[in-house]
């Protein structure tokens, strides 16, 4: 029983250090105000590359060759895959740097709901009537947010629908999460280390020719992104999902206090209409887990 303790608390820990992580993001990419989002992204594929590489050969040994080993269909999939997740991630990062963490923090909250949408639109799943109410609130409260900004929420919108199709795409395929993003960040190399070619020649980079800081913030972006996800890893091995699912909240929590607390961004009456009827919405879909679970565990 001990054993089983210890496995689960390593869990919950990994989970918290994962979402936390990915809550306190903004304050990394705000140290990088200077350096367009374009190359902080390629610096972020670029330097992911080794990093995985070497956890995956330190974790796996000689099997890392053989399980590298995919279909033509399935790279050419993670081509599409990798093309979604590196549009969340500059989309994020032009939107942390220009003063729009609060939307971020929408969108991520979003997604989840999202999920849901999208796995009765492709997945044929069927939507409960708590899932279904749910939905109709997160929209209504979408809907009242762009009625008062007079223009949809375009960043949170895009980054719900990125990494919520990001999402649909890879549970299609069955590939191991570090080995499906290193194939993602190999096949997005090249237009990476093109696009830094060509601003070298046309508008010139940060890196190199800035500061030494911005330099060793930059080639942290390798681990800035896989450690998260080598905790997250460990979470979902050591706890159930449904447990797994509470976590996730955490992350875009931590990020709005970032913005409200830390920036300084306006919380203005429309965010708290979105966020009131999103945050219910998630309460409704989260409460409905757990009795689920409770049920099944008592049969």
């Amino acid at each position: 029983m001990n054993e089983q303790q210890d496995h689960h608390r390593r869990g919950i820990l990994a989970a918290l250090a994962a979402f936390s992580f990915w809550g306190l993001a903004p304050i990394y990419f705000k140290w990088m105000l200077a350096v367009p989002a374009l190359e902080i992204i390629a610096h972020r594929v670029l330097w992911s590359i080794p990093v995985m590489a070497g956890f995956l050969l330190l974790r796996d040994g000689p099997g890392f060759w053989r399980r590298m080993v995919l279909p033509p269909r399935t790279v050419a999939i993670l081509f599409v895959s990798g093309c979604l997740v590196v549009s969340n991630w500059l989309l994020f990062v032009w939107a942390v740097n220009n003063g729009q963490i609060l939307a971020t923090s929408l969108g991520y909250f979003i997604n989840p709901l999202l999920n849901v949408l999208l796995g009765f639109l492709f997945l044929h799943e069927r939507l409960s009537r708590v899932q279904t109410i749910a939905v109709a609130l997160a929209a209504i409260g979408t809907v009242y947010l762009a009625w008062f900004l007079g223009v949809p929420p375009w960043i949170s919108l895009a980054l719900a629908l990125t990494f919520g199709l990001y999402g649909l795409v890879r549970k299609k395929l069955g590939v191991g999460p570090m080995i499906g993003l290193l194939w993602e960040t190999l096949l997005l190399a090249a237009p990476a280390m093109g696009y830094l070619l060509w601003a070298i020649n046309h508008e010139g980079i940060a890196f190199a020719h800035l500061s030494r800081h911005l330099d060793m913030l930059l080639a942290l972006a390798g681990i800035i992104t896989v450690l998260p996800l080598v905790w997250f890893n460990v979470a979902a091995r050591s706890m159930p999902l449904s447990t797994l699912g509470f976590f996730q909240y955490l992350s875009p929590t931590t990020t709005f206090l970032l913005a409200v607390f830390v920036y300084g961004e306006p919380f203005t009456q429309g965010y708290v209409v979105a966020f009131t009827c999103i945050w219910l919405a998630l309460a409704l879909v989260s409460g409905e887990s757990v009795v689920r679970a409770r049920r099944l565990g008592l049969r």
